[in-house]
């Protein structure tokens, strides 16, 4: 088996061919240039997929390399087995020493389709960074799936010996000269996306599969590889002021800093301080844009069709119409930022380089069922005082439930078919709870946006524009004593799990 050690940059189609230009001093780099034609294979029901592996055939000349890839979960570090084959048909024998033997079944030849095909244009240059040789690989071309086809343009950078360091010092250089956005999406990935007729819009969390064997690092790094993709997925849809693409890139920087959270004691703390400073920043750039989003739509649209002035109605929704615009402009700049670019090599560097601070022998079977038990039984003894509770620390215990909750997500998957019904109940009643306590706690953002915003309406129609305010308030403090009744009901039913997950 080889490794492959790699990251890919989307980098505007203008400035491609600046990448591979020889340095200031003159010095010229050894440079190719070939074309490659690629056909991905798969079942009707895209088994191999599922399973975490790829397998193409790749026209190279007048050769044909077959080649099996497993570990695409957004790591720098892949599993590759290439082998020469005749022809344009994959050949199974060749997979006896790789992932895909144990799925190579007398049926699956039958069973194995072209699914999609990339035709691309590389040039390729060798650089010695350091004591490092790294290859850039600049593509242009296109990935086809029947009639549907979507253009390519990126650049790889590929460890070919050397220190991963170097990879990233690379990075940052022409990230710095020519804005290349890191994308941890492969050409088999957005072939995947495309066959689906999908790709282009808001994009969900993936569903994580650990081994009970992994140690906690190594999980903490699946996890972390999972939550960093769904991130930068909506990078797009942000830049379009996609409303739902900026709530969904907003969950995957909860999912990652609810995971630093969930591995504290495993992670290193000086480079994991900088990089949840760095994760606060950009949440704290979303926010304002999903929170004015929520008011319009569930709070001020609502009562357009209740018994209220029509000028005030009419009135907030213009004023936050306009507000909401300006926060997703403010969101999709920060999107657009150098600074965003930095964040996502500096974390997928963090992810790949942080050690744990000792030696832990323990399985992430283990180290999950520990959590979880700690976690769900400090959550069930602060929510006995619920209703004693100030906002702040109702605030508090929401975003403990929401991290029990992602464990839960995280987790699931180390856990026997017939113990995931009790996995399933507690994440029904923590997410019962995080609604609730959630509602809550934009009813009182919304009181807050309310009351200004009838303090400081137009003279004209600003009674009216305060009654509106006021019924919004009026409306939201009756439904918050139902939610609280809710959440307080849902805490104290909150429960230990009886399963373990296999180790």
């Amino acid at each position: 088996m080889n490794s492959e050690t790699e990251l890919k940059f989307r980098v505007a189609p203008r400035k491609l061919s600046s990448v591979l230009r020889n340095g200031a001093s003159g010095r010229r780099y050894d440079q190719s240039e070939q074309t490659l034609v690629s056909t991905y294979f798969d079942t009707g029901n895209h088994k191999l997929r599922r399973h975490g592996l790829t397998l193409r055939i790749r026209k190279i000349e007048d050769r044909y390399v077959q080649t099996v890839k497993a570990g695409g979960t957004g790591g720098v570090t892949r599993g590759e087995w290439e082998h020469e084959v005749s022809g344009t048909k994959p050949d199974l024998n060749k997979t006896r020493h790789t992932p895909l033997r144990s799925l190579a079944t007398g049926k699956l030849p039958r069973k194995l389709k072209p699914v999609f095909q990339t035709d691309i244009h590389r040039m390729a240059q060798a650089r010695r960074v350091r004591k490092s040789q790294i290859e850039l690989a600049v593509d242009r071309g296109r990935i086809s799936a029947g009639r549907r086809s979507r253009p390519v343009a990126e650049l790889e950078l590929e460890l070919k010996s050397g220190h991963v360091a170097d990879l990233f010092h690379l990075a940052r250089e022409l990230e710095r000269r020519t804005g290349a956005e890191l994308d941890l999406r492969s050409k088999a990935e957005r072939g995947y996306q495309l066959v689906a007729g999908g790709g282009g819009g808001a994009q969900r969390a993936e569903l994580i599969a650990l081994k009970p064997e992994l140690s906690p690092r190594e999980a903490f790094a699946t996890i972390a590889h999972s939550t960093l993709r769904q991130i930068t997925a909506n990078a797009d849809p942000v830049r379009d002021m996609d409303a739902e693409g900026v709530h969904q890139m907003r969950v995957g920087l909860r999912r990652l800093r609810a995971a630093i959270s969930l591995f504290a004691d495993i992670l290193p703390r000086a480079s994991t301080a900088r990089i949840k400073a760095e994760l606060k920043w950009l949440t704290g750039e979303l926010a304002p844009a999903r929170e004015i989003d929520v008011f319009l739509t569930e709070s001020i649209q609502p009562i357009t069709a209740q018994d209220v002035p029509r000028r005030g109605a009419r009135a907030m929704r213009k004023r936050f119409s306009g507000q909401r615009t300006t926060a997703f402009r403010h969101a999709r700049d920060a999107v657009m930022s150098p600074r965003y670019r930095r964040l996502l090599i500096d974390l997928i560097e963090w992810i790949e380089a942080a050690r744990p601070h000792a030696d832990d022998d323990r399985s992430i079977a283990a180290y999950a069922a520990e959590l979880l038990d700690r976690r769900t039984r400090k959550a069930r003894k602060q929510g006995k005082r619920l209703t004693d509770l100030e906002p702040m620390q109702r605030h508090k215990l929401r975003i403990k439930i929401k991290k029990i909750r992602y464990a839960v997500d995280f987790f699931e998957s180390l856990y026997d078919d017939r113990d995931r019904k009790e996995l399933a109940a507690l994440s029904d009643r923590l997410k019962q709870i995080q609604s609730a306590l959630g509602s809550l706690n934009d009813f009182m953002a919304h009181r807050e946006l309310a009351t200004e915003a009838a303090l400081t309406a137009p003279l004209a129609h600003r009674r009216a524009q305060a009654f509106a305010s006021g019924v919004i308030v009026g409306q939201e403090r009756k439904a918050a004593d139902g939610l609280m009744k809710d959440a307080a009901k849902e805490l104290h039913r909150l429960h230990r799990l009886r399963a373990v997950p296999s180790d």
